[in-house]
């Protein structure tokens, strides 16, 4: 039996939450579904903004105040300060603002987990052909189930990396990486000239771990909206620890980071997150992403959500071992919301993604490691999690 942990019963507050009707949803990692509160938030935006006139004096007022807050939200659930954050559209941005903003010189390296995300192995290989960057992948895939993450990336750095990339929660396993002890390893590796830096994809961790970013201080982590903070797609950002902040530069450059003069004129860069961003941008999506955030913490804090994933995830785990044909990839209890398992046999993964669909049941497959993945949220009840043990069950007994 697992218990809600605030006085809100979960039950009651699912409600807010429209999306979940008529289905049994298990894609938070890839969207989440939308509060009501959200929904509302975006089309009220818009109303208003029309309504008043767009680019108006007092409408432009109004967006330079909504956006403060949106930063002051975000940085509330991550244990930060407002200016240290940049409004992206998502992680991929994010990550190419950190990325394209380092001066890069010949000999550097990068070093990367083989989990990572084809966005950001793309990125990392231009960057290698444009400026000669050479990049070493290390193998935290292995790590899964036994061995120590922090002691891999360490037997890969050099004297001459300069960034380490990595994804807090692994987007294809489910495993969580000790981010404090491996950006503490990098700051204080000592065959270094200067602290190694980090980047970090935040895709899957925000929104459903608590993060401190006030206490760890990654160089950089990229976070996005949609997905755990259940907000609208385009909505995302990326923390700048400010011990680097004055280090990066921007690659995309607009209206909206820099200072001018009466005649308009650009004379200086804004000292806040501010200057990595650019110019207009949807921002009743940024409306909705705020009213997402306060709509969760209706429910709990960050770490009781957590607790509440971690417990139901747990419950998903356990069920599925006990079926024949199930292998679960990994052999301990999820550490977050996503769990992630193979098909014995004869059945093919997407198929059987197909035939849950067409149930009512949400998940996605993967290509590597070829598998189904599940994301248990805060929101999911108990029983949804037994009628989609039972749907796998039947579905794989032939």
């Amino acid at each position: 039996m697992i218990n809600s942990l605030p006085k809100i019963a979960i039950e009651k507050h699912r409600e807010n939450f429209p999306g979940l009707a008529g289905k049994v949803y298990f894609n938070f990692g890839g969207q989440g579904t939308m509060p009501q509160s959200a929904l509302e938030a975006v089309i009220k935006t818009h109303q208003y903004i029309q309504q008043v006139g767009p680019f108006s004096l007092e409408i432009n007022a109004w967006i330079t105040r909504g956006l403060a807050e949106i930063r002051k939200a975000i940085a509330t659930e991550l244990n930060t300060t407002p200016n240290t954050i940049t409004l992206t559209e998502n992680v991929t941005a994010g990550c190419n603002i950190a990325l394209w903003g380092i001066s890069w010189q010949p000999g550097d390296s990068i070093l990367m987990t083989d989990c990572e995300h084809p966005g950001i192995i793309a990125t990392v290989g231009e960057i290698s052909r444009r400026f000669g960057v050479k990049v070493t992948v290390c193998p935290i895939l292995d790590t899964l189930n036994q061995g120590d993450p922090v002691a891999v990336i360490e037997q890969h750095l050099t004297s001459n990396t300069r960034l380490v990339v990595f994804s807090h929660l692994l987007w294809n396993t489910g495993q969580v990486l000790p981010l404090a002890e491996i950006v503490k390893l990098c700051h204080n590796y000592t065959e270094s000239a200067r602290p190694i830096q980090v980047l970090v994809d935040a895709a899957q961790a925000v929104g459903s771990l608590p993060v401190n970013l006030g206490e760890i201080k990654p160089d950089y982590y990229a976070f996005t909206g949609h997905k755990w903070l259940c907000g609208p797609a385009g909505v995302g950002g990326l923390y700048i620890s400010p011990d680097v902040f004055s280090q990066l530069q921007p690659t995309f450059i607009g209206l909206r980071g820099i200072y001018t003069d009466k005649q308009g004129q650009p004379q200086a860069w804004k000292e806040d997150g501010r200057k990595f961003e650019v110019s207009t941008s949807a921002y009743p999506e940024y409306e909705g992403l705020k009213a997402a955030i306060a709509t969760h913490q209706q429910w709990g804090n960050s770490l009781q959500r957590y607790q509440q994933i971690c417990q139901l995830s747990n419950y998903l785990w356990s069920n599925l071992s006990k079926i024949d044909k199930i292998h679960c990839l990994k052999n301990t209890p999820p550490e977050a919301g996503l769990v992630f398992f193979q098909v014995r046999g004869n059945i093919n993964h997407r198929d059987l993604v197909k035939t849950l669909e067409k149930q009512g049941f949400l998940l996605r497959t993967l290509a590597n490691p070829d598998c189904i993945r599940a994301c248990v949220h805060y929101l999911t009840l108990p029983e949804e999690i037994d009628r989609l043990v039972a749907a796998i069950k039947l579905s794989t007994s032939v």
